[in-house]
């Protein structure tokens, strides 16, 4: 098999699975600016991938119904906090872990490489149990704190950082420059690509957050956009089409942020790799 034909091959198989993973968000997109009577009708032909009668009667009636845009606001700000603050916490955590020499360094390393594989549920009730005692439920330190600390980001800035020449630290360290000053006026700008990838990353993991939001917000001050959306499965009547909308909506800032990064995000997975 020549090279030509391996190449073609693999964009076959690229445009091929490019099709199955947008085919169920372009039905979504396309679904929302519909009548509720038409979404499943078209469903099995190319009309359901189609905006015939187009409307926005699904939006206005969703926006009316539940109060979508504080919903957005509260995703936006606790997300954003813990992706920010996590970009401070973790890629101290993983400097010190890459560059820094002292004792129990490896049996960290160990740690935070075997943390990764803990699952959330094998956690959720103890650290629910905290929260309750410490009386955060339904406050913003129950949404954001637990989670700025990530063992994932840490072992990814651990890998970015590690190939960071020690020759250039080592010059700042002669000139007198401390290790939290040489962190910041040397690593911190020559890693944008891993600090653009973890903020994705943490952005988009929690943006999704639906379990845990809904064991400490006890009122809908703080409910974040998933909770708003399982409202419309709660609410009779159940109309997909206000569904749709909700969904499309709250895709949008995931699908603009990605947009904005992909560039640093591609070079920070690149840059991050598992090496020996």
């Amino acid at each position: 098999m020549t090279d030509r034909t391996v190449k073609l091959l693999l964009n076959l198989t690229n445009i091929v699975m490019s099709i199955l993973f947008i085919t169920p968000l372009l039905w979504m997109v396309v679904s929302s600016f519909k009548p509720e009577t038409r979404i499943f009708a078209d469903l099995s032909s190319i009309k359901a991938l189609l905006p015939l009668n187009f409307t926005l009667d699904n939006y206005k009636a969703a926006f009316d119904r539940i109060p979508m845009m504080k919903y957005l606001n509260n995703s936006i700000f606790y997300v954003s906090v813990i992706a920010i603050s996590g970009l401070a916490v973790n890629s101290i955590c993983g400097y010190a872990l890459a560059k820094l020499h002292f004792k129990g360094r490896e049996f960290i390393l160990s740690a935070v490489i075997a943390l990764m594989i803990v699952p959330f549920e094998s956690i959720l009730m103890p650290l629910y149990f905290i929260v309750n005692n410490l009386q955060w439920v339904d406050t913003w330190p129950a949404l954001i704190v637990p989670f700025v600390a990530n063992s994932f980001s840490i072992f990814m800035f651990r890998q970015f950082f590690m190939d960071i020449p020690n020759e250039i630290l080592e010059s700042a360290s002669i000139d007198g420059s401390s290790p939290m000053k040489t962190f910041v006026s040397i690593v911190v700008p020559l890693s944008g690509p891993v600090f653009a990838t973890v903020f994705i990353l943490d952005f988009i993991s929690h943006w999704g957050d639906f379990m845990w939001p809904i064991l400490v917000t006890t009122g809908e001050s703080l409910r974040n956009v998933q909770l708003g959306i399982q409202t419309f499965f709660t609410l009779p009547p159940v109309f997909y089409g206000q569904i749709m909308a909700t969904l499309t909506f709250t895709t949008v800032p995931i699908i603009l942020l990605f947009l904005l990064l992909q560039k640093y995000y591609v070079q920070g997975i690149t840059s991050s790799g598992i090496k020996g």
